[in-house]
């Protein structure tokens, strides 16, 4: 449906100038030819269908202007210029096609050739006319020249509007574009952090539910239950992420709220549930969505972290505010040795990107005495536009 409209429009493009051109020149011929006392009939008449074919040429011309531009302003001027000299000494009828040919010319790219076939025919007609004899008075060699500047002039000017109107649209793809990439970012670094974490816990409940399902029926159960509400508090959050992706308009509302701080006791006891003692200390007031969320994910890709690598019994999270920060620390007892740089893996390279998003930092370090660290810091005023 939009190919159809836009080829029509750029048919109409290239048939409006040729009908115009024809339009204009061709009775101009037959009016030049009735003042003059000139008929096909009478001894001018050769003149007359010279007159009448250049008249033509020069519109048919513009029909190969799209594909051919320089070589269309070419042929336009060399039959502009013979018109000049078919037409009365005092001034024939406006080769308008040649107005046309020299805008076409210039806006499609062929801005040498128009203006040296322009130049080149004008000069060559002016030096003709002094060795043949024709007169033309001064005045009109300084109209005709004046024209053609002022045909350039407008047609520069439609050139270099088309051209910043090219780099507007290329800049605002770019942009949107730019913000397609970060979003999709956003949503694989949001699908990480919950799956990798819910995965982590349904895994380590099964292998418990598995081992106890025999000698321990109640506690295997417990287990299963445990999946089945990380699995659902899973699903939920996936469903809100995806429901992005659904929406169409930013009134649309996610399907559940996003994570926030006071989220963290539970999902502290949702660990305590697979073993590890969790310990929540401090509290953080008046913290913007954003910064909430990013706190979040961060405890719970270090939790899912602890839980996966670090062979660790103990972790504790601390929250406190300090020096214009909120920051957080996730500290474990850990005996598994501690991620390279070229190991990180996107768990903390997600993390990382959250905390830098919003003005912060991140550090992971191991501990002096043994165990892991995840520090970070986010101003407490974040760059504009990080919610």
């Amino acid at each position: 449906m939009s190919r159809a409209p836009s080829r029509r429009s750029r048919r109409a493009r290239l048939l409006v100038p040729v009908i115009i051109s024809l339009i204009v020149q061709v009775p101009a011929v037959f009016f030049t030819a009735r003042n003059r006392s000139v008929a096909p009939l009478n001894l001018d008449t050769n003149q007359f269908w010279v007159a009448l074919v250049l008249a033509i040429v020069g519109p048919l011309a513009l029909l190969a202007a799209r594909r051919f531009p320089g070589p269309t302003v070419a042929v336009v001027t060399a039959a502009a210029c013979l018109d000049l000299f078919i037409g009365a000494p005092d001034g024939g009828p406006i080769y308008i096609s040649l107005a046309f040919a020299i805008v076409g010319a210039v806006v499609r790219g062929a801005r040498l050739w128009a203006w040296i076939s322009v130049a080149a025919g004008w000069v060559i007609s002016i030096t003709v006319s002094l060795f043949a004899g024709v007169s033309w008075s001064p005045v009109r060699i300084a109209l005709t020249t004046f024209g053609i500047l002022i045909v350039f002039g407008v047609a520069e000017a439609v050139r270099t509007r088309r051209e910043r109107y090219s780099q507007i649209a290329r800049f605002r793809a770019e942009r949107q574009q730019s913000e397609v990439q970060a979003e999709r970012v956003r949503i694989a670094r949001e699908l990480h952090d919950v799956l990798a974490h819910s995965l982590s816990q349904i895994n380590v409940q099964a292998g418990v539910g598995l081992h106890l399902m025999d000698s321990q029926p109640d506690k295997a159960r417990d287990a299963l239950a445990s999946i089945k509400e990380t699995s659902k508090s899973a699903l939920d959050e996936v469903r809100s992420v995806l429901g992005v992706l659904r929406s169409e308009g930013a009134q649309d509302a996610p399907l559940v709220p996003e994570p926030d701080l006071s989220r963290l006791e539970s999902l502290a006891a949702s660990v305590r549930t697979q073993g590890l003692e969790v310990s929540l200390t401090g509290e953080l007031a008046d913290v913007p969505q954003a910064t909430q969320l990013a706190i979040y994910r961060i405890v719970q890709e270090s939790l899912t972290n602890v839980l996966r690598h670090a062979n660790a019994t103990r972790a504790t999270i601390e929250l406190h505010e300090s020096d214009g920060f909120y920051r957080v620390t996730v500290t474990d007892n850990g005996t598994a040795p501690p991620p390279t740089e070229d190991a990180e893996g996107r768990g903390l390279l997600g993390m990382r990107e959250r905390a830098e998003l919003l003005g912060g930092t991140l550090a992971a370090e191991p501990v002096t005495h043994g165990g892991f660290r995840i520090a970070a810091s986010i101003p407490v005023r974040t760059r504009v536009g990080a919610e």
